[in-house]
């Protein structure tokens, strides 16, 4: 969908550019910040309310881009022949010395606005640029050389686990353009349905594109059963190739490259929903991983691929590699015969045989691949691009090791996680990712070596759509935190400054929400847990704690401040992944005892735990609260059962006593409930 007046004019509306002499500092109305820019020696601005003389100087195709990106501004302009004198816009292609071909400056003069880049897609981000300048008809009199950081920005929209039209993708399109988004990432096939029209393989998209239950909980839940496209209460959708094509074009109409993914060789239920003879077996169970060892595995996905290809112009094709069971290629003839007759270490060099395949034969098509972190597992295919998901460990080794890396690590891109106080969001994964987390990273820091950095191309925000039904709830989620990522990209780190982000933010939302768009109403954000804000002062604070059985002791992922978590004075976030909360997976559930040093009066002693069903997080059932003067003989004070029930929401519950006891050690047992999970704990509060 065009976009028919600015987009963001509402964000110059509120920017003061206050002329300073020669003074170098970042313009509030403009987002993602210029890495460049320095006012006029006095306070001059331009006019535009009577239009400007366009002169544009690129190649005919990238001037007809240019003019569309021009009219999209609401900006007046009369296309001349030559640069004009007075009130002009021209924009000129130039060669320059700099190293990024995205990099553009631009002059504001009383006279005009000269935009100078080395391509078309530099005069694009000019272009954006002036109009967020634009405060009500008057541009301030300034200078921007300006670069990306990064020359991949870009969002993963996950159209399969719930379907999304191509209207919708050009609504977003729209405004990763405007802020210099350059990459999106189409996550179009897996468990939930196949969404791409493949005329090879037809069943994909009369089949495996549809199911009942509508809803991807209930259908995961369920049987997870596929239906034939027409059936009663048929759910799903899928890309023609005609919508793909035009959507291929309309976000190159906006310098944005879509780069598709087709997973392999996980994540493929229904692939073999629809093709049984590539499982491993032809049992009736579930089986998600294709199977490696028939050749007809490798005809299917590069017959698929092909058609791929002539869609997508793209350079990168991303192939997934994420998350494969491996399972059922452990006791697979076929697998095993591949294994022997390759030479294969195992099933992680079996996936790593498949990854290489499949790049030699995209290779041979001049094309490239990107797999996420998993495609390092037995050897990493020699010229793929690593998608770094799982924190940024994988990325860094692919990096070390010579190869291309986008940085998109769970705990700050996932933006499938709430991005409020949970128990006010709207169900998802779980979690807790705010917008000032998301901004607050720095996808190739200076910490790391220069050898290292220089291979980080990229970072990438990923919305998964497990929990997402809707349209509305889709672009929630999305807008703003996507905003934050793409200022990551583009601003180097030592002209970010979140305090402006966020008021840039607002306003952009604002705008959004005038235009018919769903983003999260920044404005009203709640924020962080407030126990977390401050440090808990208490009288177990510092105290040791022993854990009484190694079959009750924390997770090692989830082991925060290890030993001195429960007592750190330290209480957690609305997420367990903050390196807060203490998370306990064993038999037992938590059994520790604080030694107080001495005997001491105690009136109180409380834990905070919290429940949320999806990721396997419940409440205990039992706790009990016990003290000694000698560690030897002990006293019960409570014992509290607890219901525990599955919920869609986070929830927070304190499990404590209240009284007069003297103790020196204190021992806090809670039992984890019938359901399998963790019990998160943050600390051990004794008054």
């Amino acid at each position: 969908m065009r976009i028919s007046a600015t987009l963001l004019t509402i964000i110059a509306a509120i920017a003061t550019l206050t002329a300073t002499a020669a003074t170098q500092q970042p313009t509030v109305g403009v987002t993602p910040t210029p890495n460049n820019l320095t006012y006029a020696e006095e306070t001059t601005s331009l006019d535009i309310t009577a239009g400007l003389q366009l002169y544009i100087s690129c190649d005919s195709s990238d001037t007809e881009r240019l003019v569309r990106a021009v009219e999209r501004t609401g900006i007046a302009t009369k296309r001349v022949k030559r640069p004009a004198r007075n009130g002009y816009l021209n924009l000129i292609i130039r060669e320059n010395s700099t190293a990024s071909d995205e990099a553009y400056e631009m002059t504001v003069t009383e006279q005009g606005v000269e935009i100078v880049a080395p391509t078309a897609a530099g005069l694009f981000y000019g272009v954006q640029t002036l109009e967020q300048l634009n405060n009500n008809g008057c541009i301030a009199a300034c200078h921007i050389s300006d670069a990306p950081r990064l020359k991949y920005r870009g969002i993963l929209i996950d159209i399969s686990r719930h379907f999304r039209t191509a209207e919708f993708l050009k609504r977003q399109i729209d405004i990763m353009a405007q802020l210099k988004m350059n990459r999106l990432h189409l996550h179009l096939t897996d468990a939930a349905g196949w969404r791409l029209e493949i005329e090879s393989y037809p069943r994909l998209t009369s089949y495996a594109a549809w199911r009942t239950p509508a809803t991807w909980k209930e259908w995961w839940y369920g049987e997870r059963a596929h239906v034939n496209e027409g059936d009663a209460g048929a759910y799903g959708g899928y890309l023609t190739k005609a919508e793909a094509r035009d959507l291929v074009a309309y976000a190159a109409d906006r310098y944005i490259t879509i780069i598709p993914e087709i997973e392999m060789p996980g994540h493929s239920d229904e692939v073999l929903a629809a093709y049984p003879e590539l499982k491993c077996s032809h049992q009736p169970e579930r089986q998600g991983d294709l199977c490696i060892g028939k050749e007809a595995t490798f005809e299917m996905m590069q017959s698929i691929l092909d058609e791929v290809m002539e869609i997508f112009p793209s350079e990168y094709i991303h192939i997934g590699g994420d998350e494969a069971g491996k399972q059922e290629w452990a006791k697979c003839e076929d697998c095993q015969r591949r294994i022997k007759e390759e030479g294969l270490n195992g099933v992680d060099e079996l996936q790593s045989y498949m990854i290489h395949r499949i790049e030699e034969y995209l290779n041979s098509h001049n094309r490239q691949i990107i797999g996420w972190d998993e495609i390092l597992q037995g050897g990493l295919a020699p010229n793929a691009t690593v998608m770094s998901w799982r924190g940024e460990e994988g990325g860094i080794t692919a990096a070390n090791m010579g190869h291309d890396v986008i940085m998109s690590p769970h705990g700050y891109c996932y933006i499938d996680a709430p991005q409020d106080a949970p128990c006010t969001e709207p169900e998802s994964i779980g979690g807790y990712l705010p917008l000032e987390r998301v901004y607050s990273y720095d996808p190739a820091p200076k910490s790391l070596d220069e050898s290292v950095r220089r291979h980080i191309i990229g970072v990438q925000a990923n919305l998964w759509a497990e929990f997402i039904p809707t349209d509305e709830h889709y672009e929630y989620m999305l807008w703003p935190r996507a905003m934050a990522v793409a200022e990551i990209g583009w601003t180097h780190p030592e002209m970010k400054d979140y305090a402006s982000f966020r008021e840039r933010a607002i306003a952009i939302v604002d705008n959004m929400l005038e235009r018919g768009y769903h983003p999260f109403d920044l404005k009203n954000e709640k924020g962080n847990r407030p126990e977390s804000l401050q440090p808990i002062s208490h009288l177990a604070v510092g105290k040791s704690v022993t854990y009484n059985a190694p079959s009750r002791y924390y997770a090692p992922k989830y082991a925060a401040a290890g030993d001195a978590t429960l007592t750190d004075g330290l209480r957690g976030t609305w997420t367990y992944a903050d390196n807060r909360w203490q998370g306990f997976l064993g038999r037992g559930g938590v059994d520790v005892t604080i030694d107080m040093g001495e005997v001491t009066e105690i009136h109180s002693v409380a834990a905070d735990f919290m429940q949320i069903c999806g990721p396997g997080v419940f409440m205990p059932c039992r706790v009990i609260i016990s003290v000694s003067t000698d560690g030897v003989e002990y006293t019960t004070l409570t014992t509290i059962d607890h219901e525990v029930v599955v919920d869609e929401l986070p929830s927070f519950k304190s499990f404590g006593w209240e009284g007069v006891a003297e103790a020196r050690y204190i021992r806090y047992n809670a039992h984890r409930s019938k359901f399998s999970g963790f019990l998160f704990v943050d600390e051990i509060v004794v008054q």
